[in-house]
């Protein structure tokens, strides 16, 4: 009760706190222009979802380094500035060039079956003709350490169940350089995802510079949940593991935007959007795809409801989120002399689901603009106000003392897809990216359109 009571008296003094630094009640200042935002927002059911599935068909999977991210690039450039989106332009960035190759795993014993894996972002090749070897199962880092006697010559497979995104990905990051000091030839990871229809899941790892390169992969829940039974009744599991993975010089890719003009001053800037690039199967329509179009159409409302923010609002489509996070330093690098003039940096990258909460990073004062925001879109919410926001994207910027959000939404279907060859816009819901439109319009626009910046 007490904590009720509290929540209520510090709800009920935001507006007299904002007053007094200048800023509007924000909840009376601009619940007539959320309405309209809302309202043309959600009576179009699916136009968000029409521009990413006229993109990803497009593009394709976007991979650093591809051709294909690239041609996504170019069609970005292009629609928008039919769209009539001022200063619409790229800057450059060189991104790691990963290229998959051929790649395969069979089961040899106890009997013969093709395994579906995906090679990791940044893993080396097998030797030509592959590696066939015993299987060594673990459940965890500290039984492949007190089982370190029997790894060397093997094939490590870490089958760990999915229990939170950052706890089991560490598997995937860590695995094979924690194999190779126990002298392993190889290693396998359980796809990292709570739910499989026998889809391998890829992403990124990394390699401990001071041991062996080993390659590395990851096979299906189902698959490393069978051979873990088998290891477990006492059979032999032989597999071979055949690779082509190769490391490429950079290249040069892009981060692609495009703004509307503030009316008073345009030299002050919100940003927000997502990640261009995607992983090199599926066609990135959750990560990030969606994260990218919501933002850019969140512009185009605006424009077709004849609004004009004091400030610049600007659409980012960050390139190499996935295995290098480049676009996102880049982009700081190239903004380093106008960070003061940075109000606001918002990033979507957890799909374009219904939405759930704004996890806000900045001063107490922004956090009391960001509660009112809530308010004003709880009708497409509702939408909570986190403790903390950020993204690898933004997070360059926000390291620079700029405030940030991340744009979080319902979770509970996003790892079923998460870098797979199934991340297709067909998984996305048409109403709810129309919400997260609605929300991104009326949060970048008063942020974009209040007397005074949001505090640092």
């Amino acid at each position: 009760m007490r904590a009720r009571l509290a929540l209520a008296l510090t709800t009920a003094l935001l507006p007299v706190a904002l007053v007094a630094q200048g800023q509007p009640d924000v909840a009376v200042a601009y619940k007539a222009t959320s309405e309209r935002i809302i309202s043309a927002a959600t009576a179009d059911k699916s136009a968000a979802w029409n521009t990413l599935a006229r993109f990803t068909d497009y593009s394709g999977n976007r991979l650093s380094g591809s051709p294909a991210l690239e041609r996504g690039i170019d069609w970005l450039v292009a629609e928008m500035k039919k769209d009539g989106l001022e200063n619409v332009h790229t800057e450059p960035a060189m991104v790691p060039h990963w290229v998959r190759g051929k790649e395969s795993a069979t089961l040899v014993q106890p009997r013969v079956a093709n395994l579906p894996m995906l090679g990791l972002g940044g893993s080396i090749a097998t030797p030509k003709g592959g590696i066939t070897a015993p299987v060594m199962v673990v459940g965890s880092f500290d039984e492949l350490t007190a089982r370190a006697a029997e790894a060397k010559g093997k094939i490590v497979l870490f089958d760990v169940p999915f229990t939170n995104y950052g706890a089991t990905v560490a598997y995937r990051s860590g695995g094979a350089s924690a194999a190779a000091k126990v002298g392993a030839l190889a290693a396998l990871v359980r796809s990292v995802t709570p739910y499989s229809m026998r889809t391998p899941h890829t992403g990124a790892m990394n390699y401990d510079t001071t041991v062996a390169k080993i390659p590395t992969a990851a096979i299906t829940v189902e698959d490393a949940m069978m051979i873990h039974r088998m290891v477990t009744r006492g059979e032999p599991v032989v597999v071979k593991l055949e690779m082509e993975a190769q490391t490429l010089p950079d290249v040069m890719s892009r981060n692609v935007m495009g703004e509307i003009r503030g009316s008073e001053k345009p030299d002050e800037i919100i940003a927000f959007g997502g990640h261009i690039d995607s992983w090199d199967v599926g066609q990135g329509a959750m990560d990030d795809g969606g994260g990218v179009i919501v933002a850019w159409e969140a512009l185009k409302l605006m424009k077709k409801l004849g609004l004009k923010p004091k400030r610049t609002i600007r659409v980012v489509g960050w390139t190499n989120e996935e295995n290098g996070s480049r676009g996102g330093r880049a982009y700081a690098e190239a903004h380093k002399n106008e960070v003061a003039n940075h109000v606001l940096m918002i990033e979507s990258d957890g799909g374009v689901f219904q939405p759930t909460q704004l996890g806000f990073s900045g001063s107490e004062s922004g956090r009391a603009i960001m509660q009112q925001i809530a308010a004003l879109v709880k009708s497409v919410g509702p939408v909570e106000i986190g403790a903390s926001g950020g993204g690898a994207d933004i997070g360059p910027m926000m390291q620079l003392g700029v405030p940030g959000v991340g744009f979080e939404v319902d979770g509970s279907r996003y790892f079923w897809f998460h870098h797979t060859d199934a991340d297709t816009v067909d998984k996305l819901d048409p109403a709810e990216m129309q919400r997260c439109v609605a929300i991104m319009a009326v949060l970048s626009y008063i942020a974009a359109d209040l007397p005074g910046k949001i505090g640092r």
